[in-house]
């Protein structure tokens, strides 16, 4: 019999300290800086977002949050789950994986509720596709799940994009924020992951990157975010609407099949152009960027979740997730939901 891997809940979270639009703004002045909420709305759609409260507050404290939420949305434990992936650029530590980390937490979590210890021992590593890492572990997850290498998957993504930023540069620091989503993704008789499509291209790295490392101890380049807005909104946009008729063509579905775009929420200007391609209405979009800001590999299954769990996507819709990011990177999939 054919095994296919299907959706079975969802979860997400936020660091409560929201920063908003005038906040950045106030803090951009202090340093000379000039600029507005109302330019940044214009330029961008987004009009808040959440930040850690401090250093000490790790990408695999607010996947724990997540992966809470996610199991009990789908009735599980922490014990019923055989693999985690978690998708990060802003890993807990340089090794060993935010995803190993996150296991052991998941494994206290648990023991603390049902006074039992879940069991060790099955695979967890992270993936690194910043903006489309979601994207990624989903695909690998559906993968492995259909080769019969596991049954419950945790798929994660988890950003401090906040540590990143550097707030001397007024196009890139408005626009990142911090958080995690998370899914159950677990075996199915039944298509819940219909088709993937995900790519790279090299030759684009320094469009997005972080260009720094450690090195003895040092920080060899720099640590912070950079980025050539436009070069990466002129790729963006033709990239996810390669990418989103693949995987429909992978489907064999069309765009008016589509009941829900769930897009990867970096800017409002790319997200409505994407749907304008497909043809669909922004009344099919989940947007919550205006809230979040671009959580990176966090962005879609924390709009994912808000579309769950704000009544919008129901069981048995069709929904087209997509996303590009650093690397170059992108890729979508298409789910029943």
């Amino acid at each position: 019999m054919q095994r296919f891997s299907k959706i079975t809940g969802t979860g997400s979270f936020l660091p409560p300290q929201r920063v908003t639009n005038q906040d950045l703004v106030d803090r951009l002045a202090r340093t000379g800086i000039e600029s507005s909420s109302e330019w940044i709305v214009e330029r961008t759609g987004i009009e808040a977002r959440h930040f850690v409260q401090d250093a000490s507050v790790k990408a695999s404290d607010l996947a724990l949050q997540a992966c809470i939420e996610a199991l009990q949305a789908a009735k599980l434990r922490a014990k019923d789950v055989d693999l985690i992936i978690v998708a990060t650029s802003t890993p807990d530590m340089v090794f060993p994986s935010t995803a190993c980390i996150l296991q052991q937490k998941l494994s206290e979590w648990d023991a603390s509720k049902h006074g039992d210890e879940s069991p060790k021992g099955f695979p967890a590593f992270d993936v690194q596709a910043v903006c489309t890492g979601f994207i990624y572990a989903l695909s690998v997850a559906d993968a492995m799940i259909r080769a019969g290498s596991a049954n419950t998957v945790l798929v994660v993504g988890a950003e401090v994009f906040s540590r990143l930023l550097d707030f001397n540069d007024r196009t890139t620091c408005v626009l990142f924020g911090d958080g995690a989503g998370a899914v159950v993704l677990q075996a199915s008789q039944e298509p819940g992951i219909v088709a993937t499509d995900i790519h790279a291209d090299g030759k684009n790295v320094g469009i997005l990157c972080v260009p720094g490392h450690v090195n003895g101890g040092e920080v060899m380049g720099d640590p912070l975010l950079k980025m050539d807005g436009q070069a990466v909104f002129k790729l963006a946009v033709g990239l996810l609407e390669d990418t989103a008729k693949t995987v429909l063509e992978k489907a064999h579905m069309n765009e008016a099949e589509i009941d829900w775009l769930v897009p990867h929420q970096a800017n409002v200007r790319i997200i409505a152009s994407t749907a304008k391609k497909l043809k669909l209405s922004m009344d099919k979009v989940i947007l919550t960027l205006q809230f979040h800001g671009n959580t990176s590999a966090a962005s879609i299954p924390l709009a994912l979740d808000w579309g769950v769990r704000q009544g919008q996507i129901k069981p048995g819709q069709n929904l087209l997730l997509e996303g590009v990011g650093g690397g170059f990177t992108w890729g979508s999939v298409l789910v029943k939901y």
